[in-house]
């Protein structure tokens, strides 16, 4: 998942991260970025957290506490997804996230 950028006035995650965890993805649908839609992370319970819109490049990126998350993918259509990842402090998690067509 290269290509991602990261968020207008965010911390960029492409060199040391210290001691935050870090959750970025990119979002596509027939190997296409979905610019439009959400992605949200709910906690071990299934509780709402957080939601950003995807960029233009299907990507976005979430700076949780360490622990297991669920990130929900919301899109047009009626497109959603769910992936389950974990989240270490100091560390990138990378998620590929492919919606149905």
């Amino acid at each position: 998942m290269s290509g991602c950028a990261p968020p207008r006035g965010g911390v960029s995650p492409t060199g040391g991260v210290g001691t935050q965890a870090v959750v970025r993805g990119r979002v596509t649908r027939a190997g296409t970025p979905l610019a439009i839609g959400y992605a949200r992370l709910l906690n071990a319970g299934g509780d709402f957290v957080a939601e950003v819109p995807l960029g233009e490049d299907g990507c976005f990126a979430f700076y949780p506490a360490a622990g297991e998350w669920t990130l929900r993918v919301l899109a047009p259509g009626g497109a959603r997804a769910e992936r389950t990842v974990s989240a270490a402090q100091g560390a990138i998690t990378e998620v590929d996230i492919e919606v149905a067509p």
